[in-house]
């Protein structure tokens, strides 16, 4: 593996486990400071191989392994020998985490010490399939570098602002103590773009908005002064929106259906549910939206045709929570860069007032509704990793 060292200076690591890859990016150290270099290391217990990028685009790094060869904490550590030599030298004075789960006890950016990675360790059951990969790079790199501080940013963090009502559930009262209630997720998402939102266009920011975050997971949030209202993911990542793989809102007697009538097990429910539904399995093709888009299948229209329906049925009813609808944003990889599902979306939501400019929106500009449109609509590409940067700044400058 070859690399090109950085310039002397002082930089913010920022890492985002996922179930089977780590991203990561460093930044300068200052306020807002430019990204120097980023990449991830996909395909871990699988496939490893890890890829960076500099902040012009070009390559710096590059690796495989054999298969089976990492795991996160593993992985980690291979991110942490490439930092050690494209920094060469340059101190890192602090990594910043994407948590998923903070429950209700973390409801803002928080620095980690032994007590709090104990505390994240004991809500793993409420998001076992993230927040174990999420702890382990904080545990590998509090065994390499335990001088340098590390700062976990939550994606429940930014729905804590939401109603009392907004967040039960028809549970009895014993359960919902325990911690079942909906919790909201995508949060540093949401973050971001409200505060890009906040500097370009603040009245925009302090107006009734639906984000909706479409990717591989998708959501949406119902926003109003800044503040999450409703979002449609609860309890756990698999809620809402029908997404790449998973299957979104389902009837909890499905749930019922399927253990009683083929015998399936909490594993095998689990499999089903985060990773043989949604896109993929309405399609029987792929979970990718480019992919489906590309087919002529009949099966493959159906799975866009659902995701698309669904995301206007759930537009109407954060519209209700919001008590009316002043802009719609989309943004993450399919909300970013895939017109059609942003005109089709725009269709379902004719009723409330929303007209799509074709051309702006082919073009994927920043305002892609018409100007005389009773509702704005508008792209924001999210950058979670950029939002985890300016809190660890902000929780290591005021520590």
């Amino acid at each position: 593996m070859t690399v090109r060292p950085m310039p002397q200076q002082g930089c913010i690591a920022v890492l985002n486990a996922g179930s089977s890859s780590i991203k990561f990016a460093v930044y300068e150290a200052e306020r807002d400071g430019p990204l120097l270099f980023h990449g991830q290391v996909e395909g871990i217990g699988v496939a490893p191989h890890l890829k960076a990028t500099d902040a012009d685009g070009k390559s710096v790094a590059e690796q495989r392994w054999d298969a089976g060869a990492l795991d996160h904490h593993a992985a980690t550590d291979a991110i942490l020998e490439l930092g050690r030599k494209l920094l060469a030298g340059r101190p890192v004075l602090a990594f910043g985490h994407r948590v998923v789960h903070g429950g209700t006890a973390f409801a803002a950016p928080t620095r980690v010490d032994a007590g709090v990675l104990k505390a994240l360790a004991e809500l793993v059951p409420l998001a076992p399939l993230h927040q174990p990969h999420n702890l382990a790079p904080i545990e590998a790199i509090a065994r390499a570098v335990p001088h340098i501080p590390q700062v976990a940013c939550f994606d429940t963090a930014f729905h804590r602002s939401q109603p009392a009502l907004a967040q039960e559930f028809g549970l009895p009262r014993k359960l919902t103590a325990e911690g079942v209630r909906r919790y909201g997720f995508h949060g540093l998402s949401y973050d971001f773009i409200l505060t890009q939102l906040g500097e370009a266009m603040p009245a925009l920011a302090r107006s009734r908005l639906i984000v909706a975050h479409l990717g591989n997971g998708a959501s949406l949030c119902a926003v109003r002064d800044g503040k999450s209202v409703a979002s449609t993911m609860g309890f756990t990542a698999v809620d809402g929106l029908m997404m790449g793989t998973r299957t979104g809102a389902l009837d909890p007697g499905v749930l019922l259906y399927l253990m009683e009538r083929h015998g399936m097990d909490a594993h095998a429910i689990e499999d089903l549910l985060y990773r043989q539904s949604g896109l993929l399995g309405v399609s029987g093709i792929s979970s990718d939206m480019r992919a489906l888009r590309q087919s002529s299948a009949a099966e493959a229209r159906e799975a866009i045709a659902l995701f698309v329906y669904r995301i206007v049925r759930e537009i109407g009813s954060l519209a209700a929570a919001l008590g009316g609808v002043d802009g719609i944003v989309f943004s993450a990889g399919i909300g970013e860069n895939d017109p059609r599902t942003r005109a089709e979306v725009a269709a379902g939501c004719r009723w409330l007032g929303l007209e799509i400019d074709e051309e702006r929106n082919r073009r994927g500009e920043t305002r892609i509704s018409t100007d005389r449109s009773a509702v704005s609509a508008w792209i924001i590409p999210t950058d979670e990793e950029s939002m985890i940067a300016r809190y660890t700044r902000q929780v290591i400058a005021g520590s």
